[in-house]
């Protein structure tokens, strides 16, 4: 059984109203909810039917609009601070985009692109690769082998209650709420 995490540490979050944050935890409470539902499920449902493939179909939209919504959350603060020059990430930033302005620019452009899902700074730990990736409705677009850094929702429902459809205005609060020890502390 997982639990909901407790976000409203970051009500007061400048960029974000109250409001939209509190309906964001909502959404974010109904994928735990169905995950814990479909995971009940599946011990009943008989193998091979119409219905347990559905069920193997919606468990991964599930998880991973779970998930995601955590890392989201999870990387994102009150106290604002820099990503440290010289830090391990930093230094693979410039190696991989040639210099850290280029790699902003990349993430933020990825997350203007007209659609709904997550923009995901992935670090390939084999090769020290990172990648800015766009994941489509949670379960589409994941590179395999990665492990997610920085998470941006771009769903209307991260936003819109705040910016309408000014996405680059959310993109700039966003930015200036990321915690850089917690993606640095993914890697």
């Amino acid at each position: 059984m997982h639990e909901p995490k407790n976000y409203e540490h970051l009500l007061g979050l400048s960029g974000f109203s109250d409001t939209l944050l509190k309906n964001h935890f909502t959404l974010y409470g109904g994928y735990v909810t169905n995950v814990n539902k479909l995971a009940e499920k599946a011990g009943t449902i008989e193998m091979g039917s119409p219905e347990y493939a559905e069920l193997k179909r919606r468990f991964g939209w599930e998880w991973n609009g779970m998930h995601l919504h955590e890392l989201y959350f999870e990387n994102m603060t009150k106290e604002r601070e820099p990503l440290p020059e010289g830090s391990e990430l930093y230094e693979k930033i410039v190696e991989r985009f040639g210099s850290y302005e280029n790699w902003v620019k990349d993430f933020r452009a990825t997350g203007a692109m007209r659609g709904i899902g997550w923009v995901i700074l992935a670090y390939q730990k084999e090769e020290g690769r990172l990648f800015n990736i766009w994941v489509n409705e949670h379960d589409v677009g994941h590179l395999a082998g990665t492990t997610p850094l920085l998470v941006m929702d771009v769903f209307e429902h991260a936003f819109t209650l705040d910016y309408g459809l000014r996405r680059a205005d959310y993109i700039e609060a966003f930015w200036n709420a990321v915690d850089w020890s917690a993606v640095r502390g993914r890697m």
